[in-house]
């Protein structure tokens, strides 16, 4: 699979990430009010964010053609 993220497509990707992991943490830890199942939904959203910012690829563009890598 080629690039097809760009890079303020991850840059953004690597934030949303990030603060969606933080927030399921928070809400293991009880320091944020929200259901359980909550948790585990914004877990598994950072990760798959994380992964595609990091690696630059992402399926679901592959999927449906887009390409952000030549946006600027």
């Amino acid at each position: 699979m080629e690039r097809n993220v760009g890079q303020t497509d991850s840059l953004v990707r690597i934030a949303s990430g990030a603060v969606a992991g933080l927030v399921s943490i928070g809400i293991l830890a009880n320091a944020v009010a929200a259901p359980p199942i909550l948790s585990l939904l914004l877990g598994v959203i950072a990760i798959a964010m994380l992964a595609t910012g990091v690696t630059g690829r992402c399926g679901l563009y592959s999927l449906i053609g887009v390409d952000t890598c030549g946006m600027r």
